[in-house]
């Protein structure tokens, strides 16, 4: 277990302690493997959170629950005109929206795993690469939205970049069908399935 001193810097660095997290020391060693999952709150990150923690009981290995935050106006606007109140309210919102995904993912119980996370500052896809340095750690993300070629050129595919970039295998877990079925509403094309009686 954590000293006091090594808690509170777990906590200064952004990583979350409630009943679902147990605290957990760094005696695993930099060799043995992690699965490291993308959260975001989403349905499919919450998937994906689910996966990862199914397959760590299986492989007796840590979790490491990562969501990542930029500051407000994004790095550069940061750059431009710092301001580090700021920058605490980004990474206290930042930890609380972890928080919230794991008591929605695992309805304020003990997952079960041992469960470190992590909010961490930089850019989605970048971040979770560094994460997912071990070897034989494993990245699982959320599948992420269908988007046509205009929303893959403003808002690329963490998905792909993270396929393309990471050192260790990649598992993307398909969009829960409920996420489909919103989207598709979102659209107007569940609308008039739901109009017509179907």
């Amino acid at each position: 277990m954590t000293d006091g001193g090594a808690e509170k810097a777990l906590v200064e660095n952004g990583l979350v302690e409630n009943g679902l997290v147990e605290k957990v020391d760094r005696g695993n060693g930099p060799d043995r493997g992690r699965i490291v999952v993308g959260v975001s709150g989403s349905l499919g990150s919450l998937a994906a959170l689910h996966h990862a923690v199914a397959e760590a009981r299986r492989t007796d290995v840590e979790v490491l629950a990562v969501l990542c935050w930029t500051p407000p106006g994004e790095e550069l606007g940061y750059r431009r005109t710092p301001c580090p109140p700021v920058l605490t309210a980004g990474r206290d919102a930042a930890v609380a929206r972890l928080r919230q995904a794991l008591d929605e993912a695992f309805a304020g119980r003990y997952a079960g795993v041992r469960l470190r996370c992590q909010a961490v500052r930089g850019e989605t896809g970048h971040s979770l690469v560094r994460c997912a340095d071990r070897p034989g750690d494993l990245l699982v993300l959320g599948a992420g939205r269908d988007r046509g070629p205009l929303g893959r050129l403003v808002h690329p595919s963490v998905t792909a970049y993270c396929v393309r970039h990471a050192a260790c295998p990649v598992v993307a877990v398909p969009r829960p069908p409920l996420q489909r079925e919103l989207e598709a509403l979102e659209r107007g094309y569940g609308l008039r399935a739901l109009v017509a009686g179907n």
